[in-house]
């Protein structure tokens, strides 16, 4: 039996793999059951009887408030109560955020794959650094202009037309510049 745990030694344990890894697919079993838990938990936290819950216990001790004469204990318990799940619900959240994100990045570029007229440069763009990331923006944007230029002319334009930013080009993944 192998170990299912092995990681790419690029990638830090926990952390979302770059989509263009093979680490992405092959992940540990902790990994993957602490991915279900989140799942699970952040689509539950986000449903109307969660909601509801949170509102009975606020509402519960409010209620109690009397009888504890509105004292600093009675204000800590909700406060250290509050504290800690929102700790908690930060991470679990966050992974739920970093797995759809993944998703999301790889049904784009299956997209752009798939595409004749669509730049396979743009596929991983996510990995670049801000700087190159306003650089295609400013791209796209001279685009824009030009399409409004045109008028109702209908014309397709690809950030593989003459003026993408050359001293910075969009790099595969996998390839450093």
């Amino acid at each position: 039996m192998t170990d299912s745990t092995s990681n790419d030694s690029s990638t830090p344990l926990g952390s979302v793999p770059d989509t263009s890894s093979p680490s992405y697919a092959r992940r540990s079993a902790v990994l993957s059951a602490f991915d279900r838990f989140a799942s699970r938990v952040t689509r539950w936290a986000g449903s109307p009887l969660a909601f509801c819950m949170a509102v009975a216990v606020v509402a519960l001790w409010a209620a109690v408030g009397p009888l504890f004469g509105f004292s600093e204990n009675w204000q800590l318990v909700i406060n250290t109560g509050t504290t800690i799940v929102t700790f908690l619900m930060v991470f679990l959240i966050q992974q739920s955020q970093n797995k759809d994100s993944v998703a999301m990045h790889l049904k784009l570029n299956e997209l752009l794959a798939a595409s004749r007229t669509a730049s396979n440069r743009m596929i991983g763009i996510e990995d670049l650094d801000e700087q190159d990331l306003r650089e295609v923006a400013h791209f796209y944007a001279r685009l824009a202009e030009r399409a409004k230029a045109a008028g109702p002319t209908k014309e397709r334009h690809s950030i593989d037309e003459e003026g993408m930013p050359s001293e910075h080009p969009v790099p595969r993944p996998g390839r450093t510049r």
